[in-house]
């Protein structure tokens, strides 16, 4: 059964380091999978994760702060604003707005209000 944790926590980090790269795949979440499944099934890649310089730092910062940094809420809103402009350029369906807006602006609420962490 570790092993199907440690799968699942490195295609979480596959996925949240191709968001490293893609603006609309977010980054943060998928690493917190990550270290989450590797906790379960596999303690030398969740030490790696965490104790990483670069991709360490948010878990760190969630689980010490529940915090986001300022930059990772920036690049949240925009991803969120982006996301909301393509339906809205595309001519979508109301009915995809009137989903999509409550949902956005409940995400956007609970990223903005999280600390900004350690100074």
């Amino acid at each position: 059964m570790r092993w199907i944790w440690t799968l699942c926590g490195a295609v979480a980090l596959g996925l949240g380091l191709i968001g490293a790269a893609l603006p609309l795949l977010p980054t943060v979440p998928f690493l917190l999978l990550a270290a989450f499944c590797f906790a379960r099934g596999s303690q030398r890649f969740h030490d790696w994760l965490v104790d990483h310089p670069e991709l360490g730092a948010p878990i760190r910062d969630w689980r010490e702060h529940g915090a986001i940094s300022r930059r990772g809420k920036r690049l949240a809103v925009i991803g969120m604003a982006a996301s909301l402009a393509i339906p809205l350029l595309l001519g979508s369906p109301a009915y995809v707005l009137l989903i999509q807006v409550p949902v956005l602006a409940c995400v956007a609420w609970f990223v903005l209000t999280r600390p900004d962490g350690p100074a």
